[in-house]
Parts: C-alpha cells; sequence; structure tokens
C-alpha cells in the first residue's frame, strides 16, 4: 500500500512576528496560519510551521532546511538578490559535486535555509 508523505519540518522562533514579516516579505512566503505560539508560512506545496522560543539563542540554533526546487532556482536567486536577501556568505549560488545548484540564507532565528535544484 503506497501512502504519501509530505514532511513539514517545526522551526523555533524567537519572535513569530519577525519570522512571519522575513518569510512574507523577504523569502514571498504566505502566511497560512497564526495561532498563539504558533506560525505557518506556506509557499507552493511547501510549509514551515514555527513555535514560539523566546530563549532560543540564535548562535547555538543548528537547525537546517533544504528546499528542494524542481525548476527556477536562477530566477528565484535573482529575485531574492533584487529584493535585497541576505544570502549567507558561504552560500551564493552554485552547481555543487553531489549534482545540486543551491544557495542559501539564514532566517531570523539563524536558521539555516538552503534552496537546491537537481543539476
Amino acid at each position: 500500500m503506497h501512502h504519501p508523505f509530505q514532511i513539514i519540518p517545526k522551526l523555533p522562533a524567537i519572535d513569530l512576528e519577525k519570522t512571519r514579516l522575513y518569510f512574507e516579505t523577504q523569502l514571498q512566503f504566505e502566511t497560512g496560519s497564526r495561532y498563539p505560539g504558533y506560525l505557518i508560512m506556506e509557499k507552493g506545496t511547501a510549509e514551515l510551521h514555527f513555535f514560539s522560543f523566546a530563549d532560543l539563542d540564535p548562535l547555538t540554533n543548528y537547525a537546517q532546511v533544504y528546499i528542494r526546487l524542481e525548476n527556477g532556482i536562477d530566477e528565484l536567486y535573482q529575485d531574492y538578490l533584487r529584493r535585497g536577501v541576505a544570502i549567507h556568505p558561504n552560500g551564493p549560488l552554485e552547481d555543487k559535486p553531489w549534482s545540486m545548484r543551491e544557495f542559501s540564507v539564514l532566517d531570523p532565528n539563524n536558521t539555516l535555509l538552503t534552496f537546491g535544484q537537481e543539476i
């Protein structure tokens, strides 16, 4: 029997409103739902869930999310650059030896978001 899966990360957020604004204005996600202490951001079929964690130390937050695109990574990267999205210093758009074209950003909680597309 085939059971389709959709895996949705649940990530810590120091400030849910700052997180929401970053994902909406910078990364062009839409606010899916908001609850006390909880936030859901959506883009296409992707969802990221955030829970309030005011005591999170961004310098010790090692959360990472890999967001795989079917196509359009070059356009997305250029759009983010035009919007002034801060690209991770070690994560500009480039082809990787593991046959992926990738770039990375850090959200306000220091969560590493890597966008990748198969070469």
